[in-house]
């Protein structure tokens, strides 16, 4: 709707008429008036033009008399210089998570739960949307926005000041004078549904990857260290907490949102008090048929007691408030024909068959292809090409094919079945339980582009800048051919690739130079060998000590460790036998690479997890499986690759794989996400 204009060189300085300041003042009192009207109240009175014309006119002033210029006024939303990076800040309060259920039962047993532990027979809720979009902390220091903040961990998060000023629906300044001096307040950052498509579209036109899905787009144009391109997007942000205040506290989270619009903060416009659990429902029931005409995307609705003191009493959990639920919705799906069935080929090898898809829209999203996860899988399904099939966003985010929806009197294609030789390097393709593999190893460019990246990641040796595209160049040209050919990289090759110059490149290659003294357990997490992730590498560190002394041994030395099996030994006697793995390691060595003895795992047997061990499968949609793990290890339990009879939980989130059949055939537990969290928060406890 409204554009920002960057400044010209200001002119030198010019005594400032009484005239002039007055107006100055009364066109950003209006701006900001007219900015409330639009984004808070949705109910705005002058056009597009005439605000334009308000606009400029401030624009020009402030021009005229830079030194008027301050940090709330309405022209300053442009972004300013990049930042190196984003630095980390305390929250004021703790931003944690919400329990989410889909059934209505649960909900049902959460009302009474509240009346059971409350004393009461009648609760007054409110319910409002639960937006897909990134959660930010925003605080006002007597009425000026001052800081602003990711959830991060929920006690630490990313400090993005400056790429929330730029959005224009966020007031730098508060409106009302009876506002607190002191005030922390919980939002949602999000696009609108219009602006993501019509922001895609644009992005495509100029040759760029376009966004899996608006929460994508907002996340990522929320964490640029550019902040004018964090300027260029659309977002928005809607208020709905508030998490500190040096005033009084509103007495019911109805009247809380009350005050953040008299303070001049967007808050939910669909939001209703209940006077019972059936009026909950109700407005689920009514949200979730609303929910392809609204302008933005939601995933279900938030539940809150709304008394204030009530919410006091209840209290929270280590993780979550008492008196608060997310009642999710359904996943999504749609029908769509099957075009064809790719092969992808990822960094340890592995074959992964995707469906190319007829692009079907489901939930604001274009879908043009979902993954098969493995050839049995397919053969399940019985998925073959020309099919139609039923897509569901598996926890609204990740494509999958739910079901083949069977058509009278079609003539079906043959079954699919896997390649027999790699589609990317032509080496032939061995099969391993569920899973076909490509043995060109670092002779196939798809395995060699993913060993670079898992070799740089966090997780290993954490280089930083070395991004997908900057691999997929360095292996397309040549000038890596293994993972040694990293640190013999200089300024000249980096300046042959696309968007390398000086300073690009010299940062690279410090990076590159730093990840030189590694710890060992880092080192085996980088390597990639097959079914070594970060715990078994843990676990190897603690158990031998060096890296000589690893590769030195048998697979009768590997399986009297308690955590590693036949599986796991033979991948790492296997991956150390291999020539030219010895060869790269050696390299890495020569050109400088130091291997540190990794610090001793702490004694986990007085823990609450203390000898019971997980295995992951599917994803999760509250934390990553890397988070859920460290939550394991922090309790004194061990994640592990594979399933066996001595596995203690299988823990299956959205769209879970062959673990969760290896679980039933064994008589393992198997734990949904809400049974983990629950676990989780009984061992917290104890």
């Amino acid at each position: 709707m409204r554009q920002d204009s960057l400044y010209p060189d200001s002119p030198s300085h010019v005594e400032i008429s009484t005239a002039d300041r007055d107006r100055l003042t009364r066109l950003k009192t209006q701006i900001r008036h007219h900015d409330y009207l639009y984004y808070v109240k949705d109910q705005p009175e002058i056009s597009d033009g005439e605000y334009d014309r308000l606009f400029h006119e401030l624009v020009e002033l402030e021009q005229k008399y830079p030194e008027l210029i301050t940090p709330d006024s309405p022209t300053q939303r442009v972004g300013a210089p990049p930042l190196d990076e984003l630095g980390k800040v305390r929250h004021e309060q703790p931003m944690l998570s919400l329990d989410s259920v889909v059934d209505p039962n649960e909900v049902l047993a959460f009302d009474q739960r509240m009346k059971r532990e409350l004393g009461t027979d009648v609760i007054e809720y409110t319910v409002e949307p639960k937006f897909d979009g990134l959660s930010v902390e925003l605080v006002y220091d007597h009425g000026s926005f001052v800081r602003g903040s990711t959830r991060g961990d929920g006690s630490l998060g990313e400090d993005i000041t400056i790429n929330l000023r730029t959005i224009r629906s966020l007031p730098l300044q508060l409106q009302d004078e009876a506002r607190p001096d002191q005030l922390a307040v919980r939002g949602e950052v999000y696009m609108r549904l219009g602006d993501f498509h019509a922001l895609n579209r644009r992005m495509t036109e100029q040759g760029l990857d376009a966004f899996a899905n608006p929460r994508n787009a907002a996340a990522g144009s929320l964490r640029q260290l550019d902040s004018q391109v964090t300027a260029s997007r659309p977002l928005v942000v809607t208020c709905y907490e508030v998490m500190a205040t040096t005033g009084p506290r509103p007495e019911s989270h109805w009247a809380e949102l009350e005050a953040l619009v008299q303070w001049g903060l967007p808050v939910p416009t669909l939001r209703q008090r209940c006077d019972h659990i059936e009026q909950v429902l109700e407005f689920h029931r009514e949200t979730e048929r609303q929910r392809e005409n609204l302008p933005y995307e939601i995933d279900g609705v938030v539940v809150k007691v709304n008394r204030g003191d009530w919410q006091a009493r209840l209290g929270m959990k280590s993780r979550s408030p008492r008196w608060a639920l997310a009642f999710k919705f359904s996943p999504r799906k749609e029908i769509t024909e099957v075009q064809d069935i790719a092969i992808s080929v990822g960094r340890t090898g592995t074959l992964t068959p995707l469906a190319l898809l007829k692009p079907v829209e489901v939930g604001g999203v274009t879908i043009s292809r979902a993954t098969l996860h493995n050839a049995d899988e397919v053969a399940r399904k019985d998925i073959r090409v020309g099919d139609t099939v039923r897509i569901e966003r598996a926890g609204d985010v990740i494509p999958a094919i739910a079901e083949r929806i069977p058509v009278p009197n079609q003539t079906r294609n043959d079954p699919f079945e896997m390649p027999s030789s790699c589609p990317i390097c032509g080496s032939a393709v061995a099969r391993e339980g569920a899973y076909y593999y490509c043995t060109g190893q670092a002779s196939c460019p798809a395995q060699l582009k993913g060993a670079i990246e898992h070799f740089s990641s966090k997780a290993a040796l954490n280089i930083e800048g070395l991004g997908k595209k900057t691999v997929a160049q360095l292996v397309d040209r040549g000038l890596v051919r293994d993972l040694s050919d990293l640190y013999r990289l200089d300024q000249e090759q980096l300046f042959r690739l696309e968007g390398f110059a000086e300073r690009s490149a010299t940062l690279l290659l410090d990076a590159i130079a730093q990840s030189k003294t590694i710890p060992l357990d880092r080192f085996l997490m980088g390597l990639g060998i097959r079914q070594v992730g970060q715990h078994i590498a843990k676990v190897l560190a603690r158990e031998f000590g060096s890296l000589d002394a690893i590769m030195s041994a048998d697979r009768d030395r590997f399986q009297r460790i308690r955590e590693i099996g036949p599986e796991i030994s033979e991948s790492l006697h296997s991956y150390f036998q291999e020539r030219s793995n010895r060869r790269v390691i050696d390299q890495l060595e020569r050109l400088g690479l130091s291997i540190m003895p990794s610090p001793a795992l702490p004694s986990t047997t007085d823990l609450p997890f203390a000898g019971r061990s997980f295995v992951f499968t599917g994803g999760l949609t509250r934390m990553t499986r890397e988070e859920a793990a460290a939550l394991v290890e922090r309790l004194g339990g061990t994640v592990l690759s594979n399933v066996s009879r001595k596995t203690t939980y299988v823990v299956a989130g959205v769209e879970p794989g062959s673990k969760l059949g290896q679980a039933m055939k064994f008589g393992v537990r198997v734990l949904n996400e809400e049974e983990f969290e629950r676990l989780l928060n009984r061992s917290e406890k104890t």
